[in-house]
Order: C-alpha cells, then structure tokens, then sequence
C-alpha cells in the first residue's frame, strides 16, 4: 500500500517499529532471571513457574491466527499499538503478582481480597502479554514487508527483529541485575514505564500499510496452510522449543547446580552475582548476539541473492552451540555455547521471515504470519512445560543435546519444504518473489 506523506518513508516506519518493539521486549525478558527462583521462594512448584514462562505463548496459540487475518482485514496500524499498550498493562501485573504476596501492606491487602496467590497473578499477566504480543508480531514484520523490497526485504527484516530482539536482553539484565540491587517490584515497574513508551511511540509515528479500505469480518479458520508458511512454521517451532523453551527456561537452575556464577573484580572490589545475575547477564549475551546475527543473516541473505544456503549455515552453527552445552565443564564453556547458540538463532532470523514474505502474496502476509506464529509458539510453549519438570530426571547434557538435533531437523525440513514449493532446494530471491 502507498502512502503519500513524505514523513512515511520506509526507512522512518521501520525504525519506528523498531524502537517500539525495542522498548515493549523489556517485559518479555525481565520475567526469565527471576520467577524460576522467586518460584522457590513463594512457593511456586517448578511445573507452575514452567505453566506462568509458558503461558504467553500458549494464548498467542489462539490469538495468532485471528490476529494475522485481523491485520489483513483493517490494516497493521490500529492492531500494532493497541497490542504494545496491552504488553504494557501486562507487565505491570507482574508488580500486582509480587504484592499479592505481601498481605501485610496496602496493595498486597487489597489484592488479596481477590486472590492471595502471586502465581495466579503471574499467569494472567502472562496470558494478557500473549494478546498484546499476538497482535505486536503479526503486524511488526507484515508492516516491513508492506514497505520493503524484495532486494532489500531480508535486510529489513533483519533491522526489525534485531529491534524486538535486543529489547529481550534488556529486560534480562533489568531482571537479574535490578531485581538484586533493588527488588523485583523495581524491575518490573521500569520494564511497565518502557512498555507504556513503547504504544506512544507508535501511536505518533506509524502509520497504516496494508489495506485501503477495512472490512471487520474475522474467520479464524481463514488460515494460510502453504507448503511456505507451513515449512518457515515447522522451522521456527523447533527453533523456539530448544532457544526459549529450553536454554532460556532451564539455565538459571543449570547454573545453580553446576555452581557456574560471575564473580570477578573490578576496581579492587569483589563482584558476584547470584544465579539470577549470572543467568540474565548470560541469557542477554545470547540475545545480544542473536540481534547483531539477526541483522547480518538479512543483509547477506540479500548479498546472495537466496534465502537458503544462510538459514542452513546458521541452523548448523546453532546446533554446534548445543554440542558445546553438553560438554561443557568451565563458565567460559558455558559462555561460548551460548554465544554460538545466538548467533545461530539470530541468524536465521531475518532470512527466514524474509522467505516467507518473497512465497506469500502481500494480500495473505499477515494469515502467513499468524501461522508462523501459531507454530513458533507451540515450540516455545512445549519447552518450559517439558524442560524444567524434566531437568532433574534426563539431565542438561541429554535436554541440550536433543536441542542440537532438533536445529538439525529444521534444516532438513527447510530444503525439502522449498524443494517442494519452488522446484529447487536453494531459489533465488527473484524466484521466490510472487
């Protein structure tokens, strides 16, 4: 769709998007370094810290689909910034969670009259983050696409992912290292403040993309179930299950059983973070990496000329990052295989919303979406119910390296998805395009 105002460039409505979903992704990281272990403290069972980390992608099960064919019936705007102000009520609800926990003051009182169990708190904060974001996913990369060239789109794509990515790791280091110096509550209020910025941000910049003219009617069974956004789907299921429902549900226990914890010295004085700082400090590495790798795997998807030969480089290198998790014995081995491990995701990133935009005509991008959506999210909510209860059963080493086949089985499920759909297992950029 084009739009006549000068002030709607593509270049400005993506980084609008990107510095919106920058700020939001604070809340969807600042929960990771904390619940596993205040779950043990408020006396939260490690298959209910697993249920609450899950919970969001468990809604988008049923909101991602409406949510994609909603954008392609009355455009990306209206959904785009209603979705981030909800991520930003639902980020304040971790605060109510931590003060229904508090029966001795004010807030806690009075939100115990409704419920005096935090966990229930957590899941409905957790479940409305599912809604909001259900509708911030389907319209942030359709928007991108909207705007973008096919010479360009794997490039933009890219800067947009990095942009929620990098949010992610904010909200890790806000949640180990606030929550230590300052308190849950803390981190959890700053993450809400972002949020609410976040929905402002866009509500003045960005503007409609898709459509012309609106029409309200919504089928949720009007789905896109091509060979494309089925085998882009399958892919991002298993990346999801082993990067979020795996690494990032288990690691802060991992390390607090394998005793793997910052301390150094700087300045003369002892630095030593706990499990939750080491883990957050380690989970933000690997998003960080992931959001520059993100960048890097769409421009030079665009440099090649095809989508394939990079989204296999970078589902290798993220299944080595897995093997060097099962053998390692020493923090350092520990850092580098979650650096291998982002870089690995964060690559495949821009590259592979990128193929599903070139396989799917611009009228169904936003029902492709929800789809990959819908599957990303099943992986990533089968993680944490299955990873955490499992840990002490199976062990790290066999979790982590089932993870490493898993990017293996991605790869193979890629090349004969595209095989099927383009007649080729590595087509051009000007082959895939519609």
């Amino acid at each position: 769709m084009s739009d006549s105002n000068p002030d709607h460039t593509p270049r400005r409505i993506v980084l609008a998007v990107v510095v919106s979903t920058f700020f939001v992704g604070f809340g969807g990281g600042v929960i990771f370094p904390i619940l596993p272990n205040l779950g043990e403290v408020l006396g939260i069972s490690a298959a209910m810290v697993g249920l609450i980390l899950a919970a969001n992608r468990w809604t988008r099960l049923v909101a991602n689909a409406p949510a994609g064919i909603l954008v392609d019936r009355i455009g990306t705007r209206k959904p785009f910034v209603v979705g981030l102000a909800i991520e930003g009520v639902a980020t304040f609800g971790y605060v109510l969670a931590i003060y229904a926990s508090r029966p001795d003051t004010f807030l806690g009182g009075a939100v115990g009259l409704v419920s005096p169990n935090p966990e229930v708190w957590f899941l409905l904060a957790r479940v409305l983050w599912g809604l909001g974001s259900a509708l911030v996913f389907a319209t942030a990369y359709t928007i991108t696409a909207d705007v973008s060239d096919a010479d360009s789109r794997g490039t933009s794509m890219g800067i947009v992912r990095a942009g929620i990515t990098f949010g992610f790791p904010a909200g890790l280091v806000l949640g180990g290292i606030v929550s230590e110096l300052y308190g849950n509550s803390a981190a959890f209020v700053l993450a809400a403040a972002f949020a609410g910025l976040a929905s402002v941000i866009a509500f003045v910049v960005v503007p409609e993309t898709h459509v012309e003219e609106t029409d309200t009617s919504v089928k949720p069974w009007d789905l896109e179930l091509t060979v494309p956004a089925l085998t882009v789907g399958f892919v991002n299921f298993g990346l999801y299950f082993a990067y979020v429902g795996v690494l990032f549900s288990t690691l802060v226990i991992y390390l607090r059983v394998e005793s793997l914890t910052i301390s150094t010295e700087i300045l003369g004085y002892a630095v030593v973070f706990g499990e939750q700082g080491t883990s957050g400090m380690l989970m933000a590495i690997t998003v960080l990496m992931g959001a520059i790798f993100t960048i890097s795997g769409g421009v030079l998807s665009d440099s090649v000329g095809a989508r394939v030969p990079v989204l296999v480089f970078f589902l290798v290198l993220n299944c080595i990052g897995f093997l060097v998790l099962t053998l390692a014995g020493s923090f350092f081995s520990v850092v580098v295989g979650c650096i291998l491990i982002g870089a690995g995701q964060g690559g495949v990133g821009g590259p592979l919303t990128a193929l599903l935009a070139d396989l799917t005509a611009e009228e169904r991008m936003g029902r492709a979406m929800g789809t990959n959506n819908i599957l990303g999210d099943v992986g990533g909510g089968l993680g944490p119910l299955i990873s955490l209860p499992l840990a002490e059963t199976i062990g790290f080493s066999i979790m982590y390296a089932i993870s490493a086949g898993i990017a293996l089985l991605a790869g193979l499920i890629l090349v004969v998805g595209v095989y099927a759909h383009t007649g080729s297992m590595s087509p051009t950029v000007e082959e895939s395009v519609l």
